[in-house]
């Protein structure tokens, strides 16, 4: 079972108390250990900096009062070519070595790594596979007491599967979520592992913690920033549910059981550890042409550069001591900054860290319960200026590693000299991010300011999600996936939390939700089966749907329903528009045409959607799925020669949510821009897709053992301009999603 070992208060430092009576704030370090793979193989920081034929570095960072070590146990280095295969004699000799000095190690396992060359993050492997490696290091380390599983997983997801720089070097979201569940998954399996060896075993979770700023364009961005960079310790903590700004986006993606599963058997860290630089702020400015080309990208809507803050923002950002403040406020767990590393001048470097060291002391004496402060890459650090991809430059740290023996630098005599209970020692000057010099660029004086922009991104016009209902069905989902493709918040909810049946629970659960919105697409679906149950078909398209928005407009809430093709009769017209009068053939058709008066007497703002035919790639129940697989399989196709306006989904759910946001109300048709029959529809799908047309016969209705009469023709026209894409374009997107 994953568990929280020690309560969120539990001292962790050993050793005496200092005069306020709490354990005195510890200085950690650490050696730059990432092991990362990149096209040209692995990359290997303790072989590149000389650490790792220096056992000798060992005592040199005992001298300076170092009382903890992160300590790299990583599985590459241990297993490289086979699991079953672990050479522990690196580590047996430096671990025998930091025991006799007094130094706790901080054991590390993946450090920006994907494992090796048998897994990757996206592979179901990854997570078993470093629970092994945890459970060998653990049987055969039972007294180190301190992990930390995996080291920044949210950074290295983004790194190997949304930017590409690491390996398997994809530009992908969902597998930049998968890779990041993995990893999550992975230190929840590995701690359960460790804890079945030494149940005292802690919990020490890193992360880069950074915030974005933005112009007011590009505040929707900065605050989805926002809301994913906490996502490592909120996974961990269990924070993660239906009620989580980012739930919808990842379960829209076929995320929601594994978010499930993490939920339920949540593994909080023990130490919640910063990771913090310079450049950890960002600033967005879509006013690119006033920056580098090298520093313009974007999300598929909004062109911007992102830039470091300190190099644009005017004042300063307040840096690692508002990430701490942010830190505290939000999971109030100890804390412990456990990266601090400046890659610039030496005096630059001595600056960093004596302000760093000051900053714990100050926030310690607000009330934090801050444990230590980490003096990372301690013998330098080679090739970050290339993010780990090319040879790049060397950094020194505490030490310069480019002599033998490696020659201590002033930032080691500082650290030699710090105090737990004295600020650092006084330094003249001040660093460039407090100098005026900091500006590379037009200071940004006018950037939303962080309360704008700090929760998950809210949609124009409201403040809430938005609601849609039919959580089962293909068109709630479709939408769903929409909204997280357009950075939507919206909540997909189903019969269990919100039934049409039931008016008191309708308020009930709006008040719950908070919408700014609500799209109904839940609703009786089966044309033929209504023939025999009318009340039923009645009562959960007209009478449950008018239900929803009589309770919204009493809300003062936009709403959005569906009707149908089909509350229209044999008119004879070759396009049927908005003002045409109803004459439905079929219950359906009755209740969607009741739906249509009662929800339109409202007036206010609430949306009446004409649509027909639906098709998508994500719903195999359709027509043209079923179609498309009895042709594949050289089976006929019998299909009806009725004329319908086929409606592809995706476009049907952007078009929809254009005139939401649009604040437009009223009754709209809106199908692909097509009249075909059934028949034709299967043909031209056919032909799309490569395969035999020839297969395609049309029959009548009743040979279908259709029980609802439908009219010949009903293809779907408009008068309100709002037609979606053409049916031959949106079929042509449809084969090739289905390829």
């Amino acid at each position: 079972m994953f568990h929280d070992a020690t309560p969120a208060g539990a001292p962790l430092a050993r050793g005496s108390l200092s005069p306020s009576g709490r354990p005195p704030l510890e200085l950690w370090g650490g050696a730059e250990c990432t092991v990362n793979r990149t096209r040209e193989g692995y990359r290997d920081q303790s072989r590149l900096t000389g650490h790792h034929h220096r056992p000798d570095d060992l005592d040199r960072l005992a001298a300076l009062g170092i009382r903890a070590l992160r300590f790299p146990l990583l599985w590459e280095r241990v297993a490289p070519r086979d699991p079953a295969e672990r050479d522990w004699r690196w580590s047996d000799a430096r671990l025998g070595r930091l025991r006799a000095l007094g130094v706790r190690p901080i054991a590390g396992l993946v450090h920006h790594g994907s494992g090796p060359a048998y897994t990757t993050l996206l592979e179901d492997s990854f997570a078993p596979g470093l629970a092994a490696h945890a459970a060998a290091a653990a049987q055969r380390y039972p007294w180190i007491e301190d992990w930390t599983p995996v080291n920044e997983p949210l950074t290295t997801a983004r790194f190997s599967a949304l930017y590409g720089h690491w390996y398997p070097h994809l530009r992908d979201e969902r597998a930049c979520w998968i890779a990041l569940l993995n990893q999550i998954d992975a230190v929840r399996l590995a701690m359960a592992a460790i804890r079945a060896v030494n149940p005292r075993a802690r919990l020490i979770q890193t992360d880069d913690l950074g915030r974005t700023w933005a112009t007011a364009r590009l505040a929707e961005q900065a605050a989805f920033d926002n809301t994913r960079r906490w996502l490592t310790w909120d996974l961990l903590c269990g924070l993660v549910g239906p009620d989580h700004p980012l739930w919808p986006r990842l379960a829209v993606l076929g995320l929601r059981d594994r978010l499930e599963r993490i939920r339920d058997q949540p593994c909080p860290p023990d130490v919640i550890g910063v990771n913090h630089y310079l450049t950890s702020d960002r600033f967005l400015d879509h006013r690119v042409r006033h920056y580098p080309r090298e520093t313009v990208g974007g999300n598929g809507h909004d062109a911007y550069a992102d830039i470091a803050a300190v190099r644009v923002l005017d004042p300063v950002p307040d840096g690692l001591a508002g990430a701490l403040r942010e830190a505290w406020a939000r999971y109030g767990r100890p804390l412990a900054v456990t990266e601090v590393h400046n890659g610039c001048t030496r005096e630059e470097q001595v600056r960093w860290i004596a302000q760093a060291w000051d900053t714990c002391r100050s926030l310690r004496d607000e009330g934090m319960d801050l444990r230590a402060m980490t003096a990372w890459a301690l013998f330098g650090s080679q090739g970050w200026n290339t993010l780990l991809t090319g040879p790049g430059v060397y950094e020194p740290g505490a030490w310069d590693a480019r002599t033998d023996p490696p020659r201590i630098t002033a930032v080691g005599q500082l650290l030699g000299r710090l105090s737990p209970e004295a600020p650092a020692p006084v330094l003249t000057g001040s660093g460039w991010w407090q100098r005026p010099l900091r500006l590379l660029h037009a200071p940004a004086r006018h950037a939303v300011a962080m309360t704008g922009h700090r929760a998950h991104a809210r949609p124009a016009p409201g403040t809430g999600p938005l609601l849609i209902l039919g959580a089962t069905g293909t068109l709630g989902q479709a939408f769903a996936r929409a909204c997280a493709l357009r950075d939507l918040p919206c909540r997909l909810v189903g019969r269990d939390q919100l039934d049409l049946a039931h008016p008191a629970g309708i308020r009930a659960a709006l008040a719950r939700h908070q919408p700014w919105g609500v799209i109904n697409a839940a609703g009786w679906v089966r044309v033929d089966a209504a023939e025999d149950q009318p009340d039923h078909c009645m009562a959960a398209n007209a009478a449950g749907a008018i239900a929803l928005a009589t309770a919204c407009e009493e809300l003062g809430l936009p709403s959005v329903g569906f009707s149908s093709d089909l509350v229209f009769g044999e008119s004879g017209a070759e396009w049927l528009v908005e003002s045409d009068l109803p004459a439905p053939l079929n219950v359906y058709g009755r209740s969607k045409s009741a739906m249509e008066r009662g929800v339109l007497a409202l007036g206010g703002r609430h949306l009446v959607i004409r649509t027909a035919a639906f098709f998508s790639p994500d719903d195999r129940h359709n027509f043209a799925v079923h179609a498309l697989d009895r042709l594949r399989r050289g089976h006929p196709v019998r299909a009806a020669g009725c004329v319908v306006s086929p409606t592809y989904v995706p476009d049907l759910c952007h078009g929809v949510l254009d005139l939401l946001i649009d604040g437009e109300h009223g009754l709209w048709h809106l199908a692909n821009g097509g009249a075909v029959s059934w028949a034709g529809f299967a043909a031209r799908l056919a032909d799309a897709c490569g395969l035999d047309a020839g297969l395609v016969e049309e029959v009548s209705g009743a040979e279908l053992g259709w029980a609802a009469a439908r009219p010949m023709r009903c293809a779907l026209g408009s008068e309100r301009g709002a037609p979606l894409p053409a049916l031959d374009h949106a079929i042509a997107r449809f084969a090739q999603a289905l390829a």
